[in-house]
């Protein structure tokens, strides 16, 4: 007996422990980062909330229905004869189809607030990076900075952030855990997610499509730091004295293998284009895109390979 309750208590540790640990390095969803993020968790909470108006009861008077009519309990009425309660029809389907509206209505209202393409309202001076998925790693190009990174994705603080976003092989999905969503990156298309950092820190970003051997190496990391720090990591690229055109982004695509992290001091202008017509043969469509500069919103267009 005495080593059952010392067994259970080093079992209820080791739970609190785990628990503990996995508080502490907690990094998801439920921990936002940014203005995305806090939106995402405030659906989750209040879809659970709702849920949770039905699942509560029902546990509840499960448990109060097998206590009532124990066998021990001679007050409990027994009525083999009784079929039919107009209230309890009503009530049975009257709170599911309540439910189901109100959480249609937050799907809806939620899906419209969180779009990613949708450019995040703020201040301060929006900033384009255009991003590249190759095996098995991510390229960031930007475009208006003349700089390119891989495998690290730079934000300054309190600034939104527009990510065009493609693939150079294999469909992709991005994922920052906290920041945004979870966006495809699919060859010859050009999607788009709206992000914003409000606290400074080293983040986790990562594929969440499987793409083949160093698919569970694909990660990235996100520096979110303040205006000042930012204009700092771009002049380090600037001095990193490599130059990424063509040929580089190439010679990057073919090694098909997870990178450490690099530094371009200068980038091609028309890679990301390049990368959405690359590999298509001549006289076949391709998706170039034409970006709005009021909000920066890659719209596709198709055009033919090789026709002027």
């Amino acid at each position: 007996m005495a080593s059952s309750r010392r067994l259970f208590r080093a079992c209820l540790i080791g739970v609190a422990l785990a628990i503990f640990a996995l508080g502490a390095f907690a990094e998801g969803v439920l921990d936002p980062l940014g203005p995305v993020g806090a939106s995402q968790r405030q659906l989750l909470y209040e879809s659970l909330g709702v849920m949770l108006l039905v699942v509560v009861p029902v546990l509840a008077l499960t448990v109060g229905f097998a206590w009532w009519f124990r066998a021990s309990n001679k007050r409990a009425a027994y009525l083999p004869d009784w079929s039919y309660s107009g209230k309890i029809e009503f009530t049975i389907w009257i709170i599911p189809l309540l439910v189901v509206l109100f959480l249609a209505t937050l799907a809806w209202v939620g899906a419209h607030e969180l779009d990613p393409y949708r450019p995040i309202q703020s201040a301060n001076k929006r900033i384009r990076v255009e991003v590249v998925s190759m095996d098995w790693k991510w390229l960031f190009i930007y475009p208006e900075l003349g700089v390119a990174s891989v495998n690290e994705l730079a934000l300054p603080v309190d600034t939104p952030v527009s990510l065009d976003i493609t693939s150079a092989t294999v469909m992709n999905a991005i994922f920052i855990p906290g920041l945004a969503g979870q966006i495809y990156a699919m060859t010859g298309m050009c999607t788009q997610m709206s992000v914003m950092a409000d606290k400074a820190g080293v983040y986790r970003g990562l594929s969440t499509q499987f793409s083949g051997d160093g698919f569970s190496d694909m990660h990235f990391k996100v520096v979110a730091v303040d205006r000042g720090g930012f204009d700092r990591w771009v002049e380090n690229l600037r001095g990193a004295g490599r130059n990424l055109d063509k040929g580089a982004f190439e010679q990057l695509i073919a090694l098909r293998a997870t990178t450490q992290t690099s530094y371009f001091s200068s980038a091609d202008g028309d890679l990301f284009d390049y990368a959405l017509q690359r590999g298509t043969r001549p006289g076949s469509a391709f998706v170039a895109r034409t970006v709005d500069p009021s909000v920066g919103v890659c719209q596709d267009m198709t055009l033919t390979n090789g026709v002027n």
